[in-house]
Parts: C-alpha cells; structure tokens; sequence
C-alpha cells in the first residue's frame, strides 16, 4: 500500500528449507527497514507440504503488511536441475500468493541485485549482506536469506 510517508516493498528469497522475507518503506531517498524473518517449513515435511506452507507464510505476510510490491529474483540455471525444480516450485507459490493478494511482482536478475545494492554485478554474498545492513542502518547483518529477500526489495525500491 502507498502511504503518505512512502511505498512498502516486500522482497522475497525463495527457498524450499528457508523462504526469507523482508519489508522496506521508501520515504523521499531514504529506505527504512520494517522487518523481516524467515518461513521455515519443518524439515520432515514433504515437498509439496512445504510449497503450501511457504505459500500460506507469504500469504501471512501480505496480510500483515500489506505491500506496494513485491520483489523477486528471477529464476537462473541451476548447476543441479532438482534444486531449479524445487526453486521453480517456491517461486510459484510466492507468485501465486502475491497474484492472490493483488500485489504487483517485479523481479531482477542476481546480478542486477548484486549490482543495485554494492555496486558490483559479482559482488560475494558477504558483501551484499554489509551493504544491506549499512545501506538500511541495521544493528547487525540479517540472516542470509532474509537479507537476500532485502536486497530484492532494495534494489527495486532503487528503480522507482
């Protein structure tokens, strides 16, 4: 939703064993962190179990924070064709959460990601991370996943 004080973007990284989540406020240039967290389905949970789990969490927080937007890497070639399936498979029910909800999805490659948020389209996963907690003034470093799904609300909030 738009406020008066600015756009709320939701990023998300998916995954199958940990979906991270992260929400932003653009207010004028500045970003200002909300939250952001981690859907972990249980680790004995089948497969399609834990697409609907990740679903339902996505859902979760759509409702709670009602965003603007939502930000998604966009799917890339996996060295192993299962984990681009799997990839493929949680991305899907974070799409379909976010078309549910009536929230418009916009999505990045990993390097424009890496780009937007440390200048270098091949920066580390450290370096990402550094660049999150300053660019947002965090305390400490977000755990990986959540900070990747920052990054992606970041870099979009960057675009507008």
């Amino acid at each position: 939703m738009t406020t008066a004080s600015g756009p709320l973007i939701l990023g998300i990284d998916p995954g199958s064993i940990k979906t991270g989540w992260g929400v932003i406020r653009k207010e004028g240039q500045k970003l200002v962190h909300i939250d952001n967290g981690l859907i972990m389905p249980p680790k004995d949970m089948e497969f399609r179990d834990r697409i609907a789990f990740i679903f339902q969490g996505v859902n979760e927080v759509i409702e709670q924070f009602q965003p603007h937007c939502l930000s998604l890497e966009e799917i890339f070639m996996a060295k192993n064709a299962q984990s681009a399936l799997k990839l493929g498979h949680v991305r899907g029910a974070v799409m379909a959460a976010a078309c549910l909800r009536n929230v418009p999805l916009v999505e990045y490659t990993a390097s424009r990601v890496k780009q937007s948020v440390s200048g270098n389209g091949r920066a580390e996963k450290y370096q990402v991370q550094q660049m999150v907690k300053v660019i947002l003034g965090l305390k400490e470093i977000a755990q990986e996943d959540a900070s990747d799904a920052l990054a992606n609300a970041i870099t979009h909030a960057f675009t507008l």
